[in-house]
């Protein structure tokens, strides 16, 4: 048993360690071609005006940084999958492509990811409305079509109708289960993208929240998701080597889209729903600023904010980008480990 435990920590590390020198190897390479290309990104300038004055000095910044994580993930999981096909188990030991644990976060990664390309595309084009790229509006409709045919997976394909009440045990949801599913990923997509707006910041979140996940799911037993989970972290750590103040290039859709459907997806195969608002604790702050700012706005007619998401009214504050960044790490790592205790609690006692 101790053997196999030992020999599973040392293939998530070696994966890990394998996707921060693969993307620290196509960064060169991807800046090359955004700088190549102009994909550069735009801000905007209608009816956020504290956000433009705060952020102009940005613009043009080289963006559509996520390739650099799903690029990279993608690119190890198919030659270990291609290798453990043709050669012998050294490949195999390697290869964490399986139907019955990675193939729905791989697919959830991928397909957002490329969506996420496309908006960053036309928003580095100025095609579509103030400015360029998808409205709002559009992404939730995106993201719920998404999260439904998630939902109807996990339900009628997976049979799974049951989620996890922390030191209490699980409970049927029956049909309710695919509303919850579609709640999480939404949840998880909306988050991501409105806490992608500083240097480091999203990037230093999401790799909390997938470090919490694949501790999650190496206890679990799920050595090959928690694998995923390593690699994603691993092309993480190197696109924020990039990506901290000042930032040479910017996460864009194309990797916060992808993060936060996947960080969904993820939650609901480890059945840790419920311990999401700690193991994501400043998405969901970055999220509820949002919602409180637009209710405000039209109930009230005021804001509670200088601007929204959170992170931009410490920016009105004055408060230094860098330390706005450092400080909702340590709130990150902070919650995730409270999340990660809860769970242990839950798991053995």
């Amino acid at each position: 048993m101790y053997s196999e435990i030992f020999t599973q920590v040392i293939r998530v590390l070696c994966l890990s360690a394998l996707s921060f020198a693969v993307a620290m190897v196509l960064t060169p390479v991807l800046l090359k071609a955004l700088s190549k290309y102009k994909i550069g990104k735009q801000i905007r300038t209608e009816g956020a005006p504290i956000f433009t004055n705060l952020h102009q000095k940005k613009e043009g910044t080289p963006t559509m940084g996520g390739i650099l994580i799903w690029a990279t993930t993608g690119i190890i999981a198919l030659i270990f999958w291609l290798l453990g096909l043709l050669f012998d188990s050294t490949f195999e030991y390697l290869n964490f492509v399986s139907r019955g644990q990675t193939y729905l976060p791989l697919f959830s990664l991928i397909v957002a990811a490329l969506i996420g390309f496309a908006d960053d595309l036309l928003g580095a084009l100025k095609i579509g409305p103030k400015g360029g790229g998808l409205r709002v509006s559009h992404k939730l409709i995106i993201f719920t079509i998404i999260a439904l045919i998630g939902a109807l997976w996990f339900y009628f394909k997976l049979d799974w109708n049951s989620i996890r009440i922390p030191l209490l045990g699980d409970i049927s949801l029956g049909f309710w289960y695919i509303i919850v599913f579609m709640f999480v990923i939404i949840a998880t997509a909306f988050s991501a993208n409105e806490t992608d707006g500083l240097d480091g910041l999203a990037g230093g979140v999401m790799l909390f929240s997938y470090l919490a996940l694949g501790v999650v799911a190496f206890v679990q037993g799920k050595y090959d998701l928690a694998a995923f989970t390593g690699v994603v972290s691993g092309s993480l750590v190197a696109f924020l080597w990039f990506n901290i103040y000042p930032a040479k290039f910017f996460m864009g859709d194309t990797g916060s889209m992808a993060l936060g459907i996947t960080l969904g997806v993820l939650v609901m195969l480890t059945n840790t729903a419920l311990l999401l608002p700690f193991f994501g604790f400043i998405l969901v702050v970055e999220s509820l600023s949002v919602i409180i700012q637009i209710l405000s706005k039209k109930i009230r007619h005021k804001k509670v904010f200088l601007s929204a998401p959170i992170h931009h009214h410490f920016e009105a504050l004055g408060w230094p980008e860098t330390k706005i960044t450092m400080r909702f790490w340590i709130l990150s790592a902070l919650f995730t480990v409270i999340g990660i205790v809860i769970f242990f609690i839950d798991k053995f006692l």
